[in-house]
């Protein structure tokens, strides 16, 4: 079986990242990045702008690239592989409007030292987008 494609944003302000809780199954309840399964012949860079529209009510705007990363996502009782590509993104904070089908909140947690998420994939994005901001910064 081949892995699904699915694209992730990683929001920052400053030192620290938006995470939403999950309002569906699976893992419901736990935090998450916003993003998704990418639709057809649908380039993840896409994908990650509009789920960004759909959980968040706010144009995205998609900036670096930060890695691909092999998962699992549980769907009607099987499990499926999906290759999850994070990006770093931002948008107009002030403007978030919350769909309450995907999350139930959101907050803001230190880039440095995230909470367990949903998902395995988000944990390892997470550590990577704290090194590559910190690099990124450095060099300017």
């Amino acid at each position: 079986m081949n892995a699904r494609p699915t694209a992730s944003l990683v929001i920052v302000d400053g030192g620290r990242f938006l995470a939403l809780r999950r309002a569906v199954e699976p893992m419901a309840g736990l935090w998450e990045t916003p993003g998704g399964f990418c639709d057809g012949f649908e380039r993840p860079r896409d994908a990650a702008a509009r789920e960004g529209r759909e959980e968040l009510g706010v144009e995205v705007r998609i900036d670096d690239f930060i890695g691909m990363y092999v998962g699992a996502y549980e769907f009607q009782d099987e499990r499926l592989p999906v290759l999850d590509c994070f990006f770093f993104a931002s948008l107009d904070v002030s403007a978030i409007r919350l769909d309450p089908a995907e999350a139930t909140e959101m907050t803001w947690f230190d880039l440095a030292d995230p909470p367990k998420m949903a998902f395995s994939t988000m944990d390892e994005a997470l550590v990577d987008a704290a090194r590559l901001q910190k690099s990124l910064l450095s060099a300017k």
